[in-house]
């Protein structure tokens, strides 16, 4: 048994385990907030059902403007700095949720969230594909994504026990949670941006001439010589508002069937993060030698049955088969959809790709709850997440076409 475990940490580079941990670590916490912090918002702002939407909205469509508008930061600066700095504005924003009263002041908070979040996440990930050849990237990012679901299964029910005891609590230890997150990258990760890494071999004025030139980003090459990363993007939009939807309109739908909506989706969350902790890696070797193309196109169908599961489950059983329906196709979709986004990005446009394709994740997160809470306040659940259903069924067809043409013309080059 001892041998089997040191054979699984040697497979792996120790900065990507520091990730790994730091990834459990944070979202432990994150996910003792996520599911409950509209239903939080909810009962502070005395029954509305748009206000606490448009708070937890607001939040990932600033981030994605100001991520949009430093594209390349963690390509020009450094992976390292841009993750620290971002990790620290999000330990100051919990802490400004537990002392926060007003709607103002929740908005505020969310809104510098957001923008931390959206600076982490695609420096993050191009850190992991500077760390790792192309071949294993698949495998790693669904490593990743193993540790991401150790806090989806323990933070929803620590969370739900915690909230009803003291809130502020909940806010204090994930602050804490970010702080030993950073201070883990700062101490423990290598800086792995090619053109930092150049610049300190080759001399500052000379690289950084030669980056400028190279600069990635802009919003009018999308349309030009990466059409293909601007389809990509918004055929993952449905995907997202999924994931943004099941946070956020989820919870009040799933009131109207039951007494204690935040007890069956916090059972649910823990029940999808122990399946993902179960099977990720497994289902990540199986599916790695088949074309990314085919296993997202799957990934596509699975999300569609889950939408109509969480739309008119009204019994536990429907909806944990829903959730484990939902847990095969993330599993599918986010490793494999990362690994092409690696392979689609230059050495030297990593940051950019991952911050367009991140785009997606944050304008869902953003646009998923207000026009979900405007829908679900004029209809109901049911309707709501039938017109998910058909947005990402349509999506799957286009996203399977798009990316198969990708590859074909790639492997062509």
């Amino acid at each position: 048994m001892m041998q089997r475990v040191r054979k699984m940490i040697g497979r792996y580079d120790s900065g990507i385990w520091i990730r790994v941990v730091g990834s459990a670590m944070s979202t432990v916490t994150s996910f003792m907030i996520r599911p409950f912090l509209v239903l939080y918002l909810y009962h502070k702002i005395e029954g509305s059902v748009f206000l606490p939407m448009l708070v937890v909205g607001l939040a990932p469509l600033c981030g994605m403007i100001v991520s949009w508008y430093g594209s390349g930061l963690s390509d020009r600066l450094g992976r390292k700095p841009i993750m620290f700095g971002s990790l620290l504005l999000q330990m100051l924003c919990m802490i400004g949720y537990a002392f926060a009263g007003e709607i103002w002041q929740y908005i505020a908070v969310s809104v510098i969230n957001g923008i931390g979040a959206a600076l982490f996440m695609p420096a993050a990930n191009a850190q992991m594909t500077d760390m790792v050849p192309a071949e294993r990237r698949a495998e790693v990012f669904a490593l990743l994504h193993t540790g991401f679901n150790v806090g989806a299964a323990v933070g929803p029910i620590l969370g739900l026990l915690m909230f009803r005891v003291n809130p502020m609590l909940v806010f204090f230890l994930s602050a804490a949670s970010f702080l030993l997150n950073a201070l883990l990258v700062y101490f423990k990760l290598p800086e792995t941006s090619p053109l930092v890494v150049n610049r300190k071999i080759s001399g500052a004025s000379e690289v950084a001439a030669s980056s400028a030139s190279k600069r990635p980003g802009g919003f009018r090459i999308l349309f030009g010589s990466e059409r293909m990363l601007l389809f990509v993007t918004l055929f993952t939009l449905p995907i997202g508002f999924l994931y943004a939807l099941a946070e956020t309109a989820l919870t009040i739908h799933l009131g109207t069937h039951f007494a204690k909506p935040q007890d069956v989706f916090g059972w649910m969350l823990s029940f999808n993060g122990v399946m993902v902790i179960l099977l990720q890696i497994w289902i990540a070797r199986k599916t790695e030698a088949y074309r990314s193309y085919a296993v997202v196109g799957v990934s596509y169908a699975l999300f569609t049955v889950v939408a109509f599961g969480y739309g008119y489950g009204a019994t536990l059983i429907v909806l944990f088969a829903a959730e484990f329906v939902f847990t095969l196709g993330e599993m599918m979709n986010g490793p494999h959809m990362q690994k092409v986004i690696s392979l689609m990005a230059s050495e030297e446009k990593r940051g950019y790709y991952f911050t367009v394709f991140g785009a997606s994740r944050l304008l869902a997160q953003g646009l998923g709850p207000i026009l979900g809470g405007l829908l679900l306040a004029s209809t109901n659940g049911e309707t709501l997440f039938t017109v998910l259903a058909v947005l990402l069924a349509g999506a799957g067809v286009a996203q399977y076409r798009v990316m198969k043409r990708e590859e074909e013309s790639r492997l062509a080059a």
